[in-house]
């Protein structure tokens, strides 16, 4: 018996995930409801997820690969500071106004605590030290690169929190993103 396609039961955990997290709130929901709601084994869980915590991040932690694959696609000959841009303009385009992280939008509903405040602060993290290894990479010193990657992804963050903050009447997240990562990398001397 083969069992459930892999992507089948990554998405039943993800939707009974949020389910429960809007129900009853992320501390009173437990991986064995998860399990349960969408039909699977602990161990399945497991195989997708090392704790509850990363369920709620599915769509940021998707949008790191998206720019790492951006980046990595972005000709030698253009300018380091505008393929930036250009893989935040594409990572934006893959988060729809539809689909914004539940995290984002329903985090009061779901009762979430300092430590996923903490493991949000993580990931924007992660995104900065992909930033910050592309420009290294592309020869930038790496204190320079470093702090435009943190600058960057600071206001790649503030775009996203008023995008999702903005509800279902949200405009697409790259003109957000437009309004404040221009702007930053214009300091860092993109013209």
């Amino acid at each position: 018996m083969a069992g459930r396609p892999r992507a089948s039961s990554q998405r039943m955990l993800e939707e009974a995930a949020s389910e429960l997290f809007l129900e009853q709130g992320y501390a009173k929901t437990t991986i064995e409801q998860i399990t349960r709601r969408a039909g699977v084994s602990r161990n399945t869980f497991f195989n997708y997820f090392p704790g509850k915590a990363d369920l709620l991040w599915v769509e940021l932690d998707a949008s790191r690969t998206v720019l790492t694959d951006a980046l990595a696609a972005a000709p030698a000959d253009t300018d380091p500071l505008a393929a930036v841009e250009a893989a935040l303009a594409t990572t934006a385009a893959a988060l729809t106004p539809g689909r914004a992280p539940l995290v984002l939008t329903q985090w009061r509903v779901m009762g979430i605590d300092e430590e996923l405040k903490a493991a949000g602060l993580a990931r924007a993290l992660a995104h900065a030290d992909v930033v910050e290894a592309f420009l290294v990479g592309r020869g930038l010193d790496a204190l320079v690169a470093r702090a435009i990657g943190l600058a960057v992804i600071g206001a790649a963050s503030a775009a996203v929190g008023r995008w999702a903050a903005d509800g279902p009447e949200r405009r697409p997240l790259g003109t957000y993103l437009q309004k404040v990562v221009h702007p930053v990398l214009e300091g860092f001397g993109i013209g």
